[in-house]
């Protein structure tokens, strides 16, 4: 029963919530164009927003590579340079030191919009409901580093590693690789999931808006007293 409930969580599942993540998104872009923003309520409590997205977006991002790296990356790749102790060790140190401060971030964003009365009478169920949901994934996350600790050869990350490998190349037994694996970390990757699912339905749409070439832009021509000038 535990291997059938495994290979639905985790064998099925990540196809179904990948699937609603893309085609959500896709829908939503082309029936409601005026609500792919990210519902900014920076006039209110302005230093704790600044102080507080900074801390998250900066731990979310190398957290979302970090996962990514981690998992995704075969042994005989990373083995040319790491073994997998050492590797399990870099995870935790860094992983813990960037999840603390996402999770600073993100109590602060959270506690903003349940806190202030303004702000909470201008947030939708949707807005805070995703702030909770990715809070308590991060505390999943950070739940798991004491289990991590508790094996340090690396054998369970191996684990993990070979389940996001299989899921990634289609493999139908993907989901076995998480037999006899910690409750901690099948709730982790769980609710990892089902925030694929709320994706499109939330705020968090506005990554896809994300201005990654800003920082490589082509300079602007503007004109200035009858002379082109060049300027960032």
């Amino acid at each position: 029963m535990n291997g059938f409930f495994d290979h639905l969580a985790f064998g099925l599942y990540p196809y179904m919530a990948v699937a609603v993540f893309l085609l959500g998104s896709l829908i939503r872009f082309e029936r409601e164009q005026y609500s792919w923003r990210s519902g900014s309520s920076q006039l209110l409590r302005r230093r704790q927003l600044m102080v507080g997205s900074v801390c998250f977006h900066v731990g979310i991002l190398f957290l979302m590579v970090g996962h990514a790296v981690g998992l995704l990356t075969p042994a005989a790749l990373y083995g040319l340079v790491i073994t997998a102790p050492q590797k399990q060790l870099l995870a935790i140190v860094s992983g813990g030191a960037f999840g603390l401060l996402c999770f600073v971030g993100l109590s602060m964003l959270l506690h903003r919009r349940l806190f202030d009365e303004r702000i909470r009478a201008t947030s939708s169920a949707a807005d805070i409901g995703i702030l909770a949901l990715l809070w308590v994934q991060l505390v999943l996350g950070l739940a798991t580093i004491p289990f991590s600790l508790g094996h340090l050869d690396g054998s369970v990350m191996v684990r993990l590693s070979h389940w996001a490998q299989g899921i990634v190349t289609f493999r139908a037994d993907a989901a076995s690789h998480l037999e006899g694996v910690g409750f901690i970390f099948k709730a982790h990757i769980f609710l990892g999931l089902t925030l694929f699912v709320a994706f499109p339905f939330s705020r968090l749409v506005h990554i896809w808006s994300a201005p990654i070439g800003y920082a490589v832009r082509p300079y602007q021509l503007v004109r200035r007293r009858g002379r082109n000038a060049r300027v960032a």
